[in-house]
C-alpha cells in the first residue's frame, strides 16, 4: 500500500512529544562513573539540528566521572539534590537549579542524598550526545 503523507502529518513529524517513562534507560559504564543512568529523549535521531537533551539519574552515593569536553553544556535539576564538583570546589545543587558548564571546565556531578535519586536534564550539542 502506497500512502502519501499529508502536509499536517509532515508538520507533526517535526514535533516530538515523549515522556521519560517511554524512554530507555542505560547504565553509564565508563571509568569513574558509579550508579549513573542515562536517557536521551531528544537527539539527532529525532532530527534535532543543534542540541540533544539527555537525562541523567544518579543513584545515592553515585557520581559521574571527573571530565572535560570542548563544548559548553547546560543542566536543569528535576529531582533530588547533589553537587557539581570542580578542581577548585564543590557546589550544592537541587531540584529547580540550572547549571552552566563552560568548555574545558573539569567537572563531575554527584548525588549527595543517602536515599533519593538525583536527576538532571543535560543539554549538549547533538554531536556529543
Amino acid at each position: 500500500m502506497n500512502k502519501t503523507i499529508s502536509a499536517l502529518e509532515k508538520r507533526i513529524m517535526k514535533i516530538k512529544i515523549t515522556s521519560l517513562k517511554k524512554e530507555g534507560k542505560e547504565k553509564v559504564e565508563i571509568e569513574g562513573a558509579r550508579n549513573v543512568w542515562k536517557q536521551v529523549p531528544i537527539s539527532r535521531a529525532d532530527g534535532a539540528p543543534t542540541f540533544s537533551f539527555r537525562v541523567f539519574t544518579i543513584e545515592p552515593q553515585g557520581y559521574t566521572p571527573l571530565h572535560t569536553h570542548p563544548f559548553e553544556h547546560g543542566n536543569y535539576v528535576i529531582g533530588g539534590s547533589g553537587a557539581v564538583v570542580t578542581e577548585e570546589d564543590e557546589r550544592p545543587i537541587k531540584n529547580g537549579d540550572f547549571v552552566f558548564v563552560a568548555p574545558n571546565e573539569r567537572h563531575r556531578y554527584k548525588n549527595t542524598s543517602k536515599s533519593e535519586p538525583f536527576v538532571m536534564i543535560c543539554a549538549v550539542p547533538k554531536d556529543h550526545e
